[in-house]
């Protein structure tokens, strides 16, 4: 029993996780419909959900899912690549949110732990390297990066009220170098895009807009990597750093990243289908760079792919080898 992610109308805004499986799947009896959310089967805007009278907004996405989504990953799977007094900057990995939603912000430590974010794994592995003692108040971090929650790659918290304004002015700037790698069905070349973004394209999903005074400018700047037979692995650079930027700008061009569960439809609400399902969202931050906010210094990493994405990969890259095999 599950159901494709369904777009929330004004219709059904406003009533609890709970009442919408019931009114989706009209078998279930509200004690049914609160197990399955608190079983890690239910996602609202592509997050998991646990809480049954969390209320739906016009616009959101809701999944009910086959299985239930494995338990989080230990800490340790969490990297930090620099640490300073002022900064940190971690390795993300997918499955993971990079900050809670405001609505959870409250909620008791036991029910955080079911779904942990950054902003909740990051601050006990710097107290555990800088040798702080358990008790007392845990490093805070102040963000000024996001990443999708299936995106993974590199993030940059702040850790000093000065190194949250510097870091502010170079994104604003967009004198950071942002650089991801994604995957798309079909072939690409390299461009630059330029479009502007609203909150609500027609569809009640983000999109450009052709009307120069409405939405923020968004530049993304894509190049190939590697064609493949029926895909192409591109590098997008981002010059801003619009909320799911390079997913809008590759499905506007009709190449959705493969993975995407949310811009993988028209406006007339067409699914661009890929015939090569991947695991997850094929978007990874792979480079990051800026200049230290208070030392000055110029500051570079880069990130490889992860296994899963890796494994993927080659396994588009071998329907190479099968087309050849059935030539000869």
């Amino acid at each position: 029993m599950y159901f494709e992610p369904i777009l929330i109308s004004s219709a059904h805004a406003g009533l609890t996780l709970a009442a919408l499986l019931r009114r989706r799947l009209p078998e279930l009896s509200w004690t049914q419909a609160r197990r399955l959310i608190q079983s890690r089967r239910v996602k609202l805007r592509d997050e998991l959900s646990f809480d049954p009278v969390r209320r739906v907004k016009e616009g959101d996405t809701v999944e009910l899912l086959a299985r239930p989504v494995a338990e989080p990953k230990e800490r340790q799977a969490i990297v930090l690549r620099h640490l300073d007094a002022h900064l940190v900057v971690v390795e993300k990995t997918s499955g993971v949110s990079t900050v809670r939603h405001p609505m959870e912000r409250d909620w008791p430590a036991r029910r955080k732990a079911l779904s942990p974010t950054l902003e909740d794994l990051v601050p006990p592995l710097i107290a555990r390297q800088e040798g702080r003692k358990r008790k007392g108040p845990l490093p805070r971090l102040r963000i000024v990066q996001r990443l999708d929650k299936e995106t993974s790659g590199l993030v940059v918290f702040a850790r000093s009220v000065p190194s949250e304004r510097g870091l502010g002015k170079q994104f604003h700037a967009h004198t950071v170098i942002r650089r991801y790698l994604a995957l798309v069905p079909g072939f690409l070349s390299a461009r630059r895009i330029t479009t502007r973004l609203v909150r609500d394209r027609g569809d009640s999903r983000r999109g450009s807009t052709e009307f120069p005074d409405q939405g923020k400018e968004a530049i993304t700047h894509v190049e190939v990597v590697e064609r493949l037979p029926k895909h192409t692995l591109l590098s997008c650079r981002l010059e801003t750093g619009r909320t799911h930027q390079i997913r809008i700008h590759l499905a506007e061009l009709g190449h959705p990243v493969c993975g995407e569960k949310v811009y993988n439809r028209k406006l007339d609400g067409v699914v661009m289908i890929d015939s090569v399902p991947a695991p997850r969202l094929f978007l990874h931050a792979a480079e990051l760079g800026f200049t230290h906010p208070v030392t000055g210094e110029p500051m570079r990493w880069s990130m490889p792919l992860p296994d899963d994405l890796l494994t993927f990969l080659d396994s588009v890259r071998e329907i190479r080898s099968k087309n050849a095999d059935q030539v000869d």
